[in-house]
């Protein structure tokens, strides 16, 4: 079903988003089907402005910052791959904004607008590491959502295995080096999140963004995890829709135990919603505590959404684990998608922000 009206106040492209929601939902249920990658909904998605919003202000001011976690929970509730897949392109462009030149962000600005995906791509193939030498890559990265699909990829190399790493900005062409043998997920498959061998590939002094190290810059490094948790959030939200409708149609919404679980399972969600929008309000103002309590945020979603996976399922039975009901997707790609790096860092991280703040605890965010 589609989403309700968009309020006035949103900007064009998130209004235009909600039209879409059906065909999204539509693709991302083919691609759990067949592992396809969402060309269709890349595609829609430029076509309403929304691949070149992030570089016209949609998250990178702090104005623009609840529109972009609205765009993200909402692309998330219709499609978690295709979330994923923006959330990489909304990285990748606010690394080119941070770090890259004016001529280099003129170029990503003309990419963008023109359809052009772009994605980060960081994790390195432990045996064959991406290095940049005489101005040639050899090596692998691995877990690079729209592997074979995504034409340009922002990746970290290094010069020297002890340097710091070389953000360097690819121009690739879709179904080369790809490597999807290892890609075999039980949920966001159609991500497409395999290898991509980069050997040979000669790099101009024009693809180096940033100084070494930048890629890790603090505190947009942590805060800007805040961005994969709204599409978390819009998963959740598609999660408790389902169960919403399940309940609608068998009649056991009214029973006293499925009433609770379905109360518990909308604080969840809202929890989610709350922690990420404080979150992301914090980052993009530049806050100094942005990248602690984005620590705690992601945290706080993961915890919740685990939370709801447990009472939806429960609350459904072994229907939610029939290949026929749309709750089983929901939960294996919700399931997946919350495998995010460094969890126990990151909430150790807000932890010893807490021990260090003065003041009163219950004030300490205020």
């Amino acid at each position: 079903m589609d989403i309700l009206p968009p309020r006035l106040s949103e900007p064009a492209p998130l209004q235009a988003l909600g039209a879409l929601h059906s065909r999204l939902e539509a693709e991302a249920e083919q691609g759990d089907r067949d592992g396809r990658f969402p060309e269709a909904g890349i595609a829609a998605l430029a076509g309403i402005g929304l691949l070149r919003a992030p570089l016209d202000g949609l998250g990178t001011a702090p104005e623009g910052a609840a529109a972009l976690a609205l765009a993200l929970r909402r692309i998330g509730r219709a499609s978690l791959p295709l979330g994923r897949l923006y959330e990489g392109h909304v990285n990748a462009l606010r690394l080119v904004l941070r770090h890259a030149d004016a001529g280099q962000r003129r170029q990503a600005g003309r990419d963008a607008a023109a359809g052009h995906l772009f994605a980060v791509w960081n994790t390195d193939d432990t045996a064959a590491p991406l290095m940049l030498r005489e101005g040639v890559l050899s090596g692998r990265k691995i877990l690079c959502s729209g592997a074979g699909h995504v034409p340009r990829a922002l990746v970290t190399a290094r010069t020297a295995p002890d340097a710091p790493p070389q953000m360097l900005l690819l121009e690739l062409q879709p179904g080369e080096r790809a490597d999807l043998s290892g890609w075999t997920p039980l949920g966001m498959k159609a991500s497409v999140s395999g290898a991509m061998d980069f050997d040979g590939i000669a790099v101009p002094e024009a693809s180096r963004i940033g100084a070494p190290g930048a890629y890790a810059t603090q505190p947009d490094f942590s805060a800007g995890a805040w961005r994969f948790a709204a599409v978390q959030c819009g998963g959740m939200e598609a999660v408790l829709e389902q169960l919403l409708a399940h309940h609608r149609r068998t009649g056991r919404g009214g029973d006293p135990n499925q009433a609770a679980r379905l109360g518990q399972a909308a604080i969840a969600v809202e929890s989610a919603r709350l922690w990420v929008e404080a979150a992301a309000g914090r980052a993009e103002r530049g806050a100094a505590d942005g990248a602690a309590y984005t620590n705690l945020a992601r945290s706080a979603v993961e915890r919740a959404a685990l939370d709801l996976l447990e009472l939806a399922q429960r609350s459904v039975g072994l229907q939610a684990f029939m290949a026929a009901h749309p709750l089983q997707r929901l939960c294996r790609d919700l399931a997946t998608y919350l495998r995010q790096p460094g969890p126990d860092g990151a909430l150790a991280a807000g932890a010893a922000h807490l021990l260090d703040a003065p003041g009163p605890a219950g004030e300490i965010w205020a």
